[in-house]
């Protein structure tokens, strides 16, 4: 594994991660194949669209169809027939979302399946194993989501024993790694000295990636951004940076002002499969009537399958009618533009005209350019 930054415009980086499996440029952007697909998309939609890398979820995975399939096929980059690299999430945010069937312990979680209600215990060291069976490039370390609000002594809490299990999983880890990669989450809730100290934790710990978690629990974009701005000059300059689980268009364009390198998210999908379609200009509403008749595409300026093949008029018909391609179509033409949107950031810090491409990036959308 090697990562390094190719040029910088002010915090924003480009740079290139190699894996086991392949070359990553970054920033980037990971589609969420949460069960071994992104969804109503095969691997070549994704190929053509042109990503590199894409995200799978291991506390899901591991529930179904459960590891023992997945061995027999030696991971999941042949099981879904994708020969690019995966990065796994360690089940920490999905344990945080099972609030009322779950207890937390010192040792691990023990929780009640949502498929079938049986009892699970789960610890750091499960998390690893599960992740190394699935074989991804990229694994994460499990950890204590914190909630949002939390105040500064539960933040804390949370905080120490995500540090203690991310030490587990690192000596775990190093006993059995093949070529993967472990990246360290930093956790501590709005509290900027205590994401500092997580972030001088991880950093000690010597992985081989830093990921920001806790950064999508419900909490508003302006508090999201204080602490993105708060760590962008105290992030170790020969590591990945990645916020987990962000975001909108707007949230990458930022994340990226402040350093980070890596970012994930269901909203382009997700949205597009209800009608709320991203283009390069803002979000369409497909379901609108005025769209009922309309010949253009659903972007003008964008080089997607969809958009280059249907109008406005067979894409609002396909969805009124709920047909399964609409959701294929459209999710292409999301996540197209997400993709687009990663290699014009890139590109951008290559030329030294980053700030120039936000400036541009806000007004095509109409909005205020936030202040870094």
């Amino acid at each position: 594994m090697s990562f390094k930054v190719l040029n910088k415009s002010g915090f924003a980086r480009r740079g290139e991660l190699v894996t086991k499996t392949g070359n990553i440029q970054t920033p980037v952007f990971m589609p969420v194949g949460t069960y071994g697909t992104v969804k109503g998309l095969t691997p070549e939609h994704l190929k053509d669209i042109g990503f590199e890398i894409i995200l799978g979820n291991a506390f899901h995975l591991y529930l179904r169809p459960g590891l023992e399939v997945i061995k027999e096929f030696d991971g999941l980059h042949n099981f879904m027939a994708w020969d690019r690299s995966i990065l796994t999430d360690s089940g920490g945010f999905q344990v945080w979302s099972l609030q009322e069937l779950r207890k937390i312990t010192e040792e691990g979680v023990k929780f009640k399946s949502p498929l079938d209600g049986s009892e699970i215990f789960l610890t750091p060291e499960d998390s690893i194993q599960t992740q190394l069976t699935l074989n991804a490039d990229i694994i994460m370390t499990f950890d204590e989501c914190t909630t949002y609000p939390s105040t500064p002594s539960q933040a804390k809490k949370s905080m120490d024993l995500t540090h203690r299990w991310a030490s587990r999983c690192k000596e775990y880890f190093n006993k059995h790694r093949k070529g993967h990669l472990l990246f360290g989450i930093v956790q501590g809730g709005m509290h900027h000295e205590l994401r500092e100290e997580s972030l001088n934790f991880m950093s000690d710990q010597d992985f081989d990636g830093i990921a920001l978690g806790g950064l999508s629990v419900g909490e508003p974009k302006e508090e999201k951004t204080k602490i993105l701005r708060h760590l962008a000059p105290l992030m170790p300059e020969d590591k990945p940076h990645y916020v987990m689980g962000v975001g909108t268009p707007e949230e990458l364009v930022e994340g990226v002002r402040y350093g980070i390198d890596m970012f994930d998210c269901v909203i382009p999908t997700r949205n597009a499969r209800n009608g709320f379609i991203y283009t390069s200009t803002g979000i369409l509403k497909i379901r609108n009537s005025v769209h009922k008749k309309s010949t253009k595409p659903i972007d003008e300026h964008c080089e997607c399958y969809t958009c280059k093949n249907f109008s406005r008029a067979y894409m609002h018909h396909l969805d009124k009618a709920n047909e399964i391609l609409a959701s294929t179509l459209m999710s292409i033409c999301s996540l197209y533009t997400f993709n687009k949107l990663m290699q014009d950031m890139r590109s951008a810090i290559e030329e030294n005209k980053f700030e120039e491409f936000v400036d541009s990036f806000y007004d095509m959308r109409d909005l205020k350019k936030p202040k870094l």
